[in-house]
């Protein structure tokens, strides 16, 4: 089960087109959307391979479960990539999980504050997107999970404001080990900008909650 069930549907959806997106991210967004699971006028499902996973800013005030609930309350905690409200100023991404192949991918627009070398995107952010795709897709695929390891390679430097392909797939699964292996791409495929292999391991929501 993906992490969005755990919210309900008051927050806003982050993951959906704005002003900000270039023309790149509007038409993969298209591209994968036009892919997925829909239901039709008449209540009807129809099948397609791929599944957008909604992001929300996720204030703790709209978690579901959980006795330590009120205690992380008050810390006003917010998803990291999702607490800058200016669109396009940072981390602008959609992800779509195929379930079927075990692979996820991620439409990723680099904002302008998240600048490392001049003109390119900091080698942090960077990591935080491969976390946060892999992360997620273990969460998809395994329940909730917790980061073991992230072993990134970074081959060329992606520039600011540019859109890039972020793909995971699954290669094995161990007990409560999730094996991970990821790529940063420009959006033809032709690029190599960055790869990495993550291990993820299954605990329990109020595991998580306890922190």
């Amino acid at each position: 089960e993906s992490l969005p069930s755990l919210f309900s549907s008051n927050p806003r959806d982050f993951s959906v087109p704005n002003s900000s997106w270039g023309t790149e991210m509007r038409q993969l967004y298209e591209h994968y959307n036009s892919q997925c699971e829909a239901v039709t006028d008449g209540g009807e499902e129809q099948g397609g391979p791929w599944k957008r996973l909604p992001s929300y800013n996720r204030s703790l005030k709209y978690a579901a479960a959980g006795v330590y609930l009120s205690k992380i309350i008050q810390s006003k905690a917010r998803l990291f990539t999702r607490n800058i409200r200016e669109p396009g100023a940072a981390f602008e991404y959609a992800v779509f999980v195929n379930k079927k192949e075990q692979r996820c991918v991620c439409i990723f627009q680099a904002g302008h504050l998240l600048e490392g070398p001049p003109g390119n995107v900091h080698g942090g952010a960077i990591a935080t997107m491969i976390d946060t795709v892999t992360g997620t897709h273990a969460c998809v695929h395994s329940g909730f999970v917790m980061t073991a390891n992230l072993n990134i390679n970074y081959c060329s430097p992606i520039p600011l404001g540019s859109t890039v392909l972020i793909e995971s797939s699954v290669d094995k699964k161990e007990g409560r080990k999730t094996y991970i292996s990821c790529k940063v791409t420009s959006t033809d495929g032709t690029k190599l900008h960055t790869e990495a292999t993550a291990l993820f391991v299954s605990v329990s929501v109020s595991h998580l909650l306890k922190g």
